[in-house]
């Protein structure tokens, strides 16, 4: 089976200013879900989510973070590997939502791949 594309964030300096960005100029809807300043984006197409940049920004940085479902961390793992990815972190586990591992592909790009719990996949349409 394909794994889809289903997730992307939005990482902000300053979260309140680029919700009300967001609500301006594209209409999408914002709801606080999980962790102080992390929300959930509706109206975008797919699952969206604008929380707080770990660090900060250097001119030219991408602020857009992509997630893959996986239907096991494990053999995503395995082959991110052996096409010549590299893994750059351990699995993390999300309380009711799933097990997530940051990888960088062979471009440099950084992409999670993410094994949702089975309420979590239903939740989003994807189980």
């Amino acid at each position: 089976m394909p794994n889809p594309l289903v997730h992307f964030a939005i990482e902000a300096d300053d979260v309140e200013r680029a919700r009300r960005f967001y609500e301006t100029v594209f209409d999408w809807q914002f709801a606080a879900w999980g962790p102080p300043g992390f929300y959930r984006i509706s109206g975008c197409g797919i699952h969206g989510a604008l929380q707080q940049r770990n660090g900060s920004a250097t001119p030219g940085a991408k602020g857009f973070e992509c997630t893959v479902a996986v239907d096991d961390i494990q053999s995503a793992s395995d082959a991110i590997e052996r096409a010549g990815g590299t893994l750059l972190s351990e699995p993390f586990t999300i309380p009711n939502v799933g097990t997530l591992r940051k990888f960088r592909d062979t471009e440099q790009n950084e992409v999670i791949v993410m094994e949702y719990t089975e309420t979590a996949a239903n939740e989003m349409g994807i189980g």
